[in-house]
């Protein structure tokens, strides 16, 4: 008897704007409704492929009634495994850099062990790892069918079936403590408002030790034991894997002039494509960010605007771990702004950023109390807002 089965399409669409899904790429995985089998897979792999004993002659490529589904490395896939969309690794971009980039597809063969066409009931329990915990998703739910064009675009093409599922991305879930701080100057004070003591845990280590160990993103989810939670980073009092400098550098007659440092403390990782968000209500005047690219985002409704940087392809876009000889990575810029005389100040800490994220995430800012001393320092800290959500995509098709 000739096997029947459905084809899917499974797509993961990123639409936030700068949080970006990094190396080892995104797990995504469900519980069948029903007694489904996966038969075959372009594009991705199913990661376990659990007891197919029951088959004798056509054997599937998993029989997991929960499968886990990774993504496929460029170099892995023959191009029979291949299809549009995939084979990047897992990682998927912000949509502001590269909408290209920022979304994965793959497609699965689906049937009954009995060799029938799977009965489309939507699967359960949606999953979205990318990489570590942090994302909770919705059910998928019936929207209208997937349409493609075919014979050059002469031809539509409607799918027997399209479920679509919102997955939202929370800190709180993904790291028990920040993964950032912030630290701020001026060229008018010659003190330097350090990252806030113990921003991403407290240093256990005797102050004469350079390497102290720090929980790796996500890890407090899984046993904190294991020697694959803890990242190497260099010893300081904030023991953050990554700092971000602002220093207030120039004030000419009509334009200020800002340095942006990122700096790497950990030992083990480079962070590649990397982005930095910055609240600050004088990035409308934006005139020129020398060394990194630069776009304002929506503001969704707050009164500061929010500036987006990230590194040059080939030049900057990777920052590099701290080397043996105690030297952290860095990459750096100076920001041109434009005054506008209506608003500008050097008082009461105006000229700081309210809130920096670097990679999605909220960085440990100083409180103004720390701020470098100017009369009456103060200033306003408003959380950002998500911007947008991902999508998961489920496309079916019938096959015989």
């Amino acid at each position: 008897m000739a096997t029947t089965f459905s084809l899917a399409r499974v797509t993961i669409q990123n639409y936030y704007q700068y949080r970006h899904v990094d190396k080892p790429g995104w797990n995504i995985g469900w519980t069948w409704a029903n007694n489904e089998v996966i038969w075959s897979m372009r594009g991705a792999f199913a990661t376990d492929m659990g007891n197919c004993s029951s088959f004798n002659s056509q054997i599937p490529h998993s029989c997991k009634k929960d499968p886990v589904i990774a993504d496929l490395l460029l170099e892995q896939a023959s191009p029979e495994s291949m299809t549009a969309g995939c084979c990047r690794g897992g990682t998927l971009y912000p949509q502001t850099i590269s909408p290209s980039n920022s979304f994965s597809s793959f497609e699965i063969q689906v049937g009954t062990p009995e060799g029938h066409a799977s009965s489309a009931h939507a699967p359960k329990n949606l999953i979205l790892l990318a990489p570590g915990p942090g994302y909770t998703c919705g059910p998928l739910s019936d929207v209208n069918p997937t349409v493609s064009s075919d014979i050059g675009g002469r031809r539509r093409v409607q799918v027997f079936r399209t479920w679509k599922s919102t997955c939202t991305y929370s800190s709180f879930l993904a790291n028990k403590t920040p993964m950032c701080c912030v630290s701020l100057s001026t060229f008018y004070n010659p003190t330097i408002t350090a990252c806030p003591t113990c921003s991403c845990g407290c240093r256990e280590a005797d102050k004469s030790t350079d390497s102290c160990m720090s929980m790796r993103e996500g890890s407090h989810l899984s046993s904190s034991n294991s020697v694959n939670n803890i990242d190497i980073v260099k010893c300081s009092d904030h023991m953050c894997p990554i700092r971000v400098h602002w220093h207030v550098k120039t004030n000419y007659m009509d334009h200020w002039k800002v340095k942006l440092t990122v700096s790497n403390y950990n030992y083990q990782r480079n962070y590649t494509d990397w982005n930095v968000l910055v609240q600050h209500p004088s990035l409308r005047q934006l005139e020129k960010a020398y060394s990194f690219n630069s776009t304002l985002l929506p503001a969704v409704g707050l009164g500061d605007e929010v500036g987006l940087f990230w590194g040059q392809k080939y030049y900057n876009d990777l920052l590099l771990s701290a080397d043996e000889k105690n030297q952290v990575g860095s990459v750096s810029t100076d920001i041109l702004l434009r005054k506008d005389f209506e608003s500008f100040t050097l008082r009461n800490g105006w000229a700081f950023p309210r809130r920096i994220y670097f990679n999605g995430e909220n960085c440990q800012m100083p409180p103004p109390d720390d701020f470098p001393i100017l009369p009456n320092g103060s200033s306003k800290h408003k959380p950002l807002l998500s911007l947008v959500l991902p999508f998961i995509i489920f496309a079916y098709k019938t096959h015989l």
